[in-house]
């Protein structure tokens, strides 16, 4: 099979040039039954020109964000997230989107240009090894991207090493119950559109544990019937965990 992450950033590096509105979650397989969660319209009314579709959820609304903080988006693409955080962290805070593909972050970096939103900043880098100093963040955010890490327990690791004391992530992403269809599993196109790289969701909980993060809890949750069966369920969750 083709490498993962390989596949992963052709795939979101040919968004990055082509996709000129919402998608859903980047594969083709995936394309008609959207899993992308809706912004609240009044949020993105000004940034909705990096809204690519590609999320799960609405990290941003559970990560109770106060001026003056540091903001880390794991997997921005094109900035939507990075950018509405920036509203909340005012001027006198900063919001940083780690992306691995230099398409996105090109696109990121025109996108904050075109906005005149001057307190973000845009690092090529992957999440299991980030640019980033030890213990310099407050929120860690994140939206449908750590499905697509093939090792989440050294990206969970290397989160906690970010994050300041007393620090929170908050992250929606996929996961799954029951037994994963060995072709679903497999299928290295499926990784990109956020299926096959879906943990099972008590093993993702246990994940996070260990890299010792402590009051992890599941803030919402919903199920995508389109993509489940009598013995399988993928769902979308958004998690809270604190160093």
């Amino acid at each position: 099979m083709q490498d993962i992450k390989e596949v992963v950033k052709e795939k979101y590096s040919k968004i990055a040039i082509e996709v000129k509105q919402e998608g859903c979650c980047g594969s083709e397989a995936a394309t008609t039954n959207c899993m992308a969660e809706n912004y609240n319209p009044e949020e993105i009314a000004d940034v909705e020109i990096a809204n690519l579709g590609l999320g799960c959820g609405t990290p941003t609304a559970f990560a109770d964000l106060k001026e003056g903080m540091t903001v880390l988006d794991l997997g921005s693409g094109a900035g939507i997230d990075v950018f509405i955080a920036s509203k909340y962290v005012g001027s006198t805070g900063k919001v940083i989107g780690l992306d691995m593909t230099q398409e996105m972050i090109a696109r990121a970096e025109e996108n904050a240009k075109k906005l005149g939103i001057t307190n973000v900043a845009f690092k090529l880098g992957e999440i299991e090894k980030m640019p980033i100093e030890s213990a310099t963040v407050d929120r860690v955010i994140s939206n449908c991207v750590l499905n697509l890490v093939p090792d989440k327990g050294k990206a969970f690791v290397e989160i906690y090493r970010v994050l300041k004391t007393n620090g929170e992530f908050i992250i929606s992403d996929i996961v799954s119950t029951g037994t994963m269809p060995d072709d679903v599993r497999k299928s290295a196109e499926l990784w990109a559109g956020c299926v096959a790289g879906a943990m099972d969701k008590d093993e993702y909980l246990a994940l996070i544990k260990r890299a010792g993060f402590k009051e992890v809890q599941i803030l919402k949750e919903k199920k995508y019937d389109e993509y489940s069966s009598d013995h399988f369920a993928l769902l979308s969750v958004t998690i809270r965990g604190k160093k």
